[in-house]
């Protein structure tokens, strides 16, 4: 089996369409996005239908919790038990409360506003670890992996990192201000979001990855690109505009 970690949707279903058709996946493969799922491309709805029809998990971006904070359902630490109670009926929904980090839009019809919002819900907290990912398995070279949609802090455990560095951190406070990848030594590789850029950012040290960054930039006119651990193989299409300016 496999499982195929997502970059960053933003809206973009067609080019979601056209990869998972490429993955050709397996009754027991598995998707995970890390995050940043509708906000600033054009069908949301889309992403959740797909999304949904393929029993994907997600973990929360910064789009995402800015989402679930405006209506009283983000959680409150990274403990995975941390989450209120499901909610499933809503009054009306304003566009604006779908707004993302920064007010970043999200276009929605009225009456498919509070599917997202159900949706958003089933997420799989701010990461996960392979083991917590249906049939997950070991990297190719036998080492565990975990989704996060940031990035996490110097020396710190994953569990013990803050909501902010795993939904938003890019550089580190340092002289040179690197990115936190390039400070980071744990034993798992670390897939991650958020930083877009033209590739994979694939970070190793002696001579192993162990950070992979998959946010190639889709809805800014770039590639929406799928990573699988097990297998150790990118796979991506390109977009097929840019639907927002970088």
């Amino acid at each position: 089996m496999a499982t195929w970690v997502i970059g960053d949707i933003h809206g973009c279903a067609e080019e979601l369409a056209r990869l998972i058709e490429r993955l050709n996946l397996a009754a027991e493969d598995r998707l995970v996005s890390v995050g940043d799922l509708f906000h600033r491309g054009p069908d949301p709805v889309g992403v959740v239908e797909l999304l949904s029809a393929h029993r994907a998990q997600f973990v929360l971006g910064n789009h995402e919790l800015a989402v679930l904070k405006r209506v009283g359902l983000a959680p409150r630490s990274t403990d995975p038990a941390d989450r209120p109670p499901l909610r499933e009926s809503f009054p009306e929904i304003d566009e604006d409360d779908l707004a993302g980090d920064g007010g970043t839009s999200c276009t929605v019809a009225p009456h498919r506003r509070a599917e997202l919002l159900v949706f958003l819900q089933r997420h799989s907290g701010f990461y996960l670890r392979h083991d917590a990912v249906d049939n997950g398995a070991p990297t190719r070279d036998g080492r565990s992996w975990c989704v996060v949609h940031a990035g996490l802090a110097p020396r710190v455990a994953l569990e013990h990192n803050n909501v902010r560095d795993l939904t938003s951190l890019r550089r580190l406070a340092l002289p040179g201000a690197p990115w936190w990848y390039e400070e980071y030594s744990g034993a798992e590789l670390v897939l991650f979001g958020h930083t877009p850029s033209s590739m994979p950012r694939v970070f190793s040290r002696r001579a192993k990855p162990i950070a992979i960054g998959l946010d190639t930039g889709c809805v800014y006119g770039g590639k929406l690109t799928a990573y699988s651990p097990e297998f150790d193989e990118f796979r991506s299409v390109a977009a097929k505009r840019a639907y927002a300016m970088s």
